[in-house]
């Protein structure tokens, strides 16, 4: 077993009287896909928040580490901060610049503004960061519409700039939140190959989606979160068969499909 790149324990988020999470624990290892699933309102999206730092957990002593990354606590860490350290993560609303061209998207994302950044810039150009968004694009499959706006694009494509944003600064664990909605299944088995080439290029993935084709056949590991608890844990072979998981989620995903 390798050594976990994220711990979550105990994490739990109130907004008002409303529990949105509560006392959900679970692992990311190194190299790894994890799935984080779900009906809507059981609190992913919460959690993506609570893990980039968007998000305040509640209840929490502050002698005990909540979200342990790397073997260091970001409990008090900044969204900024974590994303220095090596988070990213996109959001359903995708976020892109639809004046920028995709490649000024990539651009974006890649740049770290600091003191220094500001003098040398005016110094040398940003080679680093070129051939950082040129190797994403690559990697994302949109070399050819570097050029592009995110308007000119289909809604796939969109998504995948959304993700090579994410991808740009090249982090070493990316939370993505529902990459795949409204995906055809073209577009969806084309997302899938790119989750499972990150790995290898040494980006850990906590994946939130409802497209139970992409989670069960990409993820390593899957936690199935329900009013907020996480209430099954396990390889995608043991989700699928868990009469808990079936009853609270997956019989209900099924029949929506249908529907």
């Amino acid at each position: 077993m390798t050594e976990p790149i994220l711990r979550v324990r105990d994490l739990s988020v109130r907004y008002g009287g409303v529990l949105a999470l509560s006392s959900v624990s679970f692992e990311v290892e190194k190299g790894s896909i994890v799935g984080l699933i779900g009906p809507n309102g059981a609190g992913k999206t919460t959690c993506i928040d609570a893990l980039s730092g968007f998000t305040t957990p509640s209840e929490r002593n502050p002698a005990f580490t909540c979200i342990s990354f790397m073997n260091r606590s970001i409990d008090r860490c900044s969204p900024q901060a974590r994303v220095r350290l090596g988070f990213a993560r996109t959001f359903q609303s995708l976020e892109l610049f639809d004046d920028l061209t995709v490649r000024d998207n990539l651009r974006v994302a890649a740049a770290s503004p600091t003191w220094i950044s500001t003098v040398t810039d005016a110094l040398w150009p940003k080679r680093k960061t070129d051939e950082a968004v040129d190797q994403t694009l690559k990697m994302i499959g949109l070399e050819f519409h570097a050029d592009d706006r995110p308007e000119q694009l289909s809604n796939g494509q969109r998504h995948l700039v959304a993700v090579g944003r994410a991808l740009v600064a090249k982090p070493s664990l990316l939370l993505l939140d529902e990459p795949a909605a409204g995906l055809d299944p073209a577009e969806t088995l084309e997302l899938a190959n790119l989750l499972r080439s990150l790995p290898d290029l040494g980006v850990s993935v906590l994946l939130v989606d409802h497209d139970m084709s992409l989670v069960l056949g990409v993820c390593d590991q899957v936690h199935v979160l329900d009013f907020g608890t996480v209430i099954a844990s396990g390889t995608p072979e043991k989700i699928r068969s868990d009469p808990l998981v079936v009853s609270a989620y997956l019989g209900r995903a099924a029949s929506e499909e249908g529907s």
